[in-house]
């Protein structure tokens, strides 16, 4: 069963090559949705896909890549369709 969660991510996540990180972590597990920065400083995603994948890339996401120093990782029930994982604009 497929599942959509949204994530934000606090802490350092900008400037750490975070969305790449996820891009590539997304598509190695076959999750799809987007991520971009929030002007705020946190970072947000939707994440698609299995249930234990979805996990996989929350899992992911409380470490991120090197350099990242996450805070906290904020989810809740996400919404849409998604074929692919993409880096999104900051807003």
């Amino acid at each position: 069963m497929r599942q959509t969660q949204r994530l934000r991510v606090y802490g350092r996540v900008q400037g750490v090559f975070f969305r790449e990180s996820m891009r590539i972590q997304a598509q190695a597990l076959g999750v799809t949705g987007w991520v971009r920065n929030r002007r705020d400083g946190s970072l947000e995603a939707m994440i698609q896909g299995s249930a234990e994948r979805v996990a996989a890339i929350v899992e992911w996401a409380r470490e991120g890549p090197a350099g990242a120093r996450v805070e906290r990782v904020e989810l809740s029930p996400g919404e849409g369709e998604y074929a692919t994982f993409t880096r999104e604009p900051t807003v």
